[in-house]
């Protein structure tokens, strides 16, 4: 019971991060690297930091519980630059394949890496027993994501240049699949930098905080080193582009409009790790599970990405065969949830 809640809490979760790029679309007269930069300061500081306190127990700071040993802080921030690599080209792929096809491609590199590394770091068998049941998991979930990346190239085949334009103003296929590849693997940084940030965990529990808390500490650790990453990017393309005079040259309600969509935007896409890790506190139980977390965050994104290209109209002109190929992806990965508690 408790594992299939902590599956809910995680779906909860996993809606609110693939529903955070709608709100960008109704970001009005900023160029992409302004209301990405915007947004993520409410998504990679704001909330991170408002989530870390949660964590920080009477009679305690937020300086305290990360000041766990063998430097996990620090080893969270460097995977959190490394994951902003991927974060950023995460928001490329999206420009460029659009919500659903974007988000697959990314998500599926980024699940299997994000599972399959920290698992052997750990040294577990991936070839016998819970290790092999969480292999199983973890292909077919890629078996899934691969599907629906095939659904992705049936449309690019069966749609027009003006349909695709259409439905995604910036499509570029070939373009679109190096970045989203790129920002799988790199989105992975962040499952290594939670499992290197354990120390924060441990300590935080140890000084009074609860299970279902103690996790959000090293996500703040994690994204404020993405971040970075990204605010150095985004200024620069500001400053190449002349856009910095984005920020003022909207006033009014219009810039309330960005502000209020861009702090939507940031909420919903912390939401997915705020979830993970209250999620997880209820997997204790059950080792494959909270080892399969990961996957099944990125599996859930997947599905509920497509929801959403479905709902935008992403796919319309795609044909028949092309949408039950896509919703077939999505079943695979449905079962791909709960096949590793089966197997054990």
């Amino acid at each position: 019971m408790n594992t299939l809640i902590g599956l809910l809490i995680i779906a909860v979760g996993s809606i609110g991060q693939s529903s955070s790029y709608v709100p960008i679309k109704k970001v009005k007269s900023w160029a992409w690297e302004s209301f990405w930069l915007v947004q993520g300061l409410f998504a990679w500081l704001l909330f991170p930091y408002l989530g870390a306190l949660l964590a920080v127990p009477e009679g305690h700071t937020l300086t305290e519980v990360l000041a766990a040993g063998d430097g996990a802080a620090l080893k969270a921030l460097f995977y959190g630059a490394l994951w902003g690599v991927g974060g950023l080209t995460f928001g490329l792929s999206m420009r460029f394949l659009g919500v659903a096809l974007g988000q697959s491609i990314a998500l599926g590199t980024c699940s299997a890496f994000g599972t399959i590394i920290p698992a052997l770091l750990a040294g577990t068998d991936l070839l016998s027993g819970s290790g092999l049941a969480l292999l199983v998991g973890v292909s077919v979930a890629i078996a899934g994501i691969a599907i629906i990346g095939f659904a992705g190239s049936l449309r690019s085949k069966n749609m027009t240049d003006a349909q695709k334009k259409a439905a995604v103003k910036d499509f570029a296929l070939g373009k679109g699949l190096l970045v989203a590849l790129l920002a799988g693997v790199m989105s992975a940084c962040f499952s290594l930098g939670i499992e290197a940030a354990t120390p924060i965990k441990e300590l935080a529990v140890s000084l009074g905080t609860k299970t279902l808390y103690a996790g959000l500490p090293a996500i703040f650790m994690i994204t404020l080193g993405g971040f970075f990453t990204n605010a150095v990017y985004c200024l620069f393309q500001n400053f190449k582009n002349k856009t910095l005079k984005d920020y003022f040259s909207v006033s009014g309600s219009d810039f309330i409009n960005n502000i209020l969509f861009c702090a939507l935007a940031g909420v919903l896409w912390y939401s997915q790790f705020f979830g993970l890790e209250l999620g997880k506190s209820y997997m204790t139980e059950s080792p494959i599970m909270l080892a399969f977390s990961w996957s099944i965050l990125m599996s859930l994104n997947v599905t509920f990405s497509n929801v959403w290209g479905i709902l935008l109209k992403e796919w319309k002109g795609a044909g028949t065969k092309t949408v039950i190929v896509l919703v077939t992806g999505m079943a695979v990965l449905i079962i791909s949830l709960i096949l590793p508690n089966l197997l054990m």
